[in-house]
């Protein structure tokens, strides 16, 4: 969807995420100076070590969060979903893009350019705390993208990774079995058996580039299985 307006883009933003958790005059800020941006699938938002720049917020569609060490290429750990926030990393260090951003499909996002956060922030201590906030929610994400791939399992770390795409709402998850591999660290084989095993059990349905998530939580109490142990 690209013909969304930025009426119904800033209330999207606002009601969710990052945005919905900072004070209001703050978020009025940040929505006032925030330009609507739309990218076809496959589009590259950002790479890893590209120059400064702003934060991005996702409006509608879904990207993927492509990572690795510097020198090497970035491999896919999560899909962002609307209402995250990213790139706050060249305002707080900076330092060039850590991370790669694509859209996955059609996508609508907002972008505040690194000059606005460093004006705002000049009037305005706190506008660091607010933004370190963002980074503190993607680490959070990263503990559980750590945790789920230290099951040593591989079935049960598919079932980790497909719950955890399902936080793109009810819709199906646009990934080839060998993108849910990279995810899992999982061959294509062990994702290819471990589809047919869920569906099998009704936990989802399996066509190219389009898993439907049926019962989450049933792929949820399988990963966690001996999480308590």
């Amino acid at each position: 969807m690209t013909d969304i307006s930025r009426e119904q883009a800033a209330d999207i933003v606002s009601s969710r995420g990052w945005l919905s958790l900072v004070p209001e005059s703050f978020r009025s800020d940040i929505l006032r100076h925030a330009v609507l941006q739309h990218f076809a699938a496959g589009a590259v938002i950002y790479r890893l070590g590209d120059p400064l720049g702003g934060i991005y917020g996702l409006v509608t569609g879904i990207v993927t969060v492509n990572i690795a060490p510097a020198q090497h290429v970035p491999q896919l750990i999560h899909l962002g979903v609307a209402g995250a926030w990213t790139g706050e990393g060249c305002f707080l260090t900076r330092q060039p893009r850590r991370l790669e951003l694509r859209a996955l499909v059609a996508t609508s996002m907002m972008h505040v350019p690194l000059e606005v956060l460093d004006r705002l922030a000049a009037r305005d201590a706190n506008v660091v705390r607010y933004i370190a906030q963002s980074t503190m929610m993607g680490v959070d994400i990263l503990i559980q993208v750590v945790h789920d791939l230290q099951r040593p399992d591989a079935t049960r770390r598919i079932a980790a990774v497909l719950h955890r795409a399902t936080s793109i709402g009810q819709v199906p998850i646009p990934l080839t079995q060998t993108e849910i591999g990279a995810m899992a660290n999982a061959s294509r084989k062990q994702v290819n058996a471990a589809l047919q095993r869920f569906a099998a059990a009704g936990w989802l349905s399996n066509a190219y580039r389009s898993i439907k998530i049926i019962d989450p939580e049933a792929l949820l109490d399988f990963a966690s299985e001996g999480d308590e142990d």
